[in-house]
This record gives C-alpha cells, structure tokens and sequence, in this order.
C-alpha cells in the first residue's frame, strides 16, 4: 500500500480508491476513482466503493438512485453525497456501487462520545460551544446579522456601486457544445476570472473549465439543468476552494434554482448568440462587481 494512503486511512480520512469497472454493454474495462468531496470537518471523504460488484448501467433517474449515504471516518458524520457514475466511450452511463454504511466504527464512536461529553459539559456549565476563533462576550451578541428563514443567513448582496468598467463583451455564435464553452470561457475572462482553461475532455466531475479560484460547468443540452447537476459543481467549487458558476442553454429546473440561490451558485442562461445573461441573485452579484 502507498505509505501516503496508507497514513491518511490511520488518520480517518477517506480516498477515493481506484477499482476496475466493466461495462456490460460493450464489455471494456476501465480503472474508476471515486471523486474526493470535503467533508464538513473539513476532511476528505470519498463513497466507498465495492470492489468486485457490477456496475449497472443508467437506464433512468431517480432522486433515491442518484444519492447514496455515506460517513466520514474522521467526524462519524453522515450524509448525502452524488452516487458514483462512469461514462463509458460506448457511450452507456454506469452506476458504480457503493458500500453501504455498516456499523459505527469504533474510533469514529470514540470521538463522537467525546464530542457529545464535551457539549454536555458546556451546555451544564451554561456555556454554549462555538467554532475556534468565534468572538464571544457583550461585543459579539449585537454584531451577529439577523437570521433568515428557518434560521439560515439572510442573503446580504454586495453594495451597488459603479458597474466595474469593462470593454464591450463580444460573444461567439453557438452552433455546437464546444462553441458553448469557449462563449463561457469569453464570458469568465470578460468578468476578470484570469487564465480560465478548458481541458481536452471533459473531466468525470463535469467540469468544463478552471481558473484560478475558478470551476465553471457548461450544460449545452435542451433540458434543463437539473438539481444534481448544480450541486455537484458547488462540491467540486468547495473542494478547490473555489468560485462555481454554471452556463446553460436551456435553463435550469425550479429546484436547482432554489439549491442554487441557498448555495450561492451564480446561474447564467446562454442563447445562441453566446451572450450569457445572470437568471439568480448570485450570478448578478458577480456581474456587477467582477472579480
């Protein structure tokens, strides 16, 4: 074993181990990784693939079929993250399976035990926990901004001050996908993203371009983008520690909207001249001001 995997697995961290994955179709066989999200502890984490099983090929979606439950080694926290897929050259989409979450790991329960003392404790002694770092005391209770709805942040948009000066956005006419991304790529460098690249292919995350602070999406199709889709790009943006912004041709369904808005995932529409245009309040945050 990799001594660098091999600590970071004593560490209770997750890899995105490598497993061949045969399509049934065209009967080839490719080496698969799952992709590595952050977990909230901040560690990374990876579903947990099993090695030896089928994969199955993608026939039609559902919400259960597209998510699966997996815990994080280092925290004991579990949650919903993208169910692996592999797109075969043939061009068959496989569901890659997962192992299912088994009994609580005797470390993970360790630290949890702890943590659920440490917050007895605290809430016993009428001391509330708080994140390192947090200010706490008489100067800290007025500064904290009113709560939105069900207690999440309200939206601040940033102050409307003078449009960033920028010469005329001149766009590309669409008439393929490939067209699609170099509009987008326009667009990106237009709005002051530098050294935005497209790679030769498609990357199996779904991401079209990068920059520096920057992971962009592309969706070129006549539906609209779907809730999965924009998620996986805020993961992707959030394990780069990056700005995600996704193009669409067709729009995006009300869900990813919504998801989009909460996550604060700037959404732009494109119609075929190559001029993309900002459908939520993230994406017209990042127009008036740039970067």
């Amino acid at each position: 074993m990799d001594p660098r995997r091999d600590r970071q697995r004593r560490r209770g961290t997750a890899v995105g181990d490598q497993v061949p994955v045969r399509c049934p179709v065209c009967r080839r066989t490719h080496t698969f990784a799952a992709p590595v999200y952050p977990c909230a502890c901040g560690a990374p984490l990876a579903p947990p693939l099993l090695r030896g099983a089928p994969a199955e090929p993608i026939h039609h979606r559902t919400w259960t079929d597209d998510w699966v439950t997996v815990r994080c080694l280092a925290c004991g926290r579990q949650d919903q993250w993208p169910q692996p897929e592999l797109g075969c050259p043939c061009g068959t989409v496989l569901r890659v399976p997962v192992r299912p979450v088994t009994a609580f790991p005797a470390s993970s329960a360790s630290a949890a035990s702890s943590s659920s003392r440490t917050a007895s404790a605290a809430s016993a002694s009428g001391s509330p926990l708080a994140p390192p770092g947090t200010p706490s005391g008489p100067s800290a209770a007025g500064s904290a901004p009113d709560p939105g709805p069900a207690g999440r942040p309200a939206h601040i948009p940033l102050p409307r001050t003078a449009p960033v000066p920028r010469p005329t956005f001149h766009p590309v006419t669409i008439r393929t996908a490939r067209d699609a991304v170099t509009a987008a790529a326009l667009y990106l460098r237009w709005l002051g993203f530098q050294e935005v690249v497209q790679p030769e292919e498609r990357s199996a995350s779904g991401i079209d371009l990068r920059g520096p602070g920057l992971v962009a999406q592309v969706d070129p199709t006549t539906r609209p983008a779907t809730l999965r889709a924009v998620e996986c790009l805020w993961l992707n943006g959030l394990s780069a520690s990056s700005v995600s912004v996704f193009f669409s041709l067709a729009g995006y369904a009300a869900d990813a909207r919504a998801r989009a808005d909460d996550l604060g995932v700037p959404l732009f529409v494109m119609d075929l001249t190559g001029t993309p245009q900002p459908v939520n309040g993230p994406a017209d945050d990042l127009l008036s001001s740039g970067v």
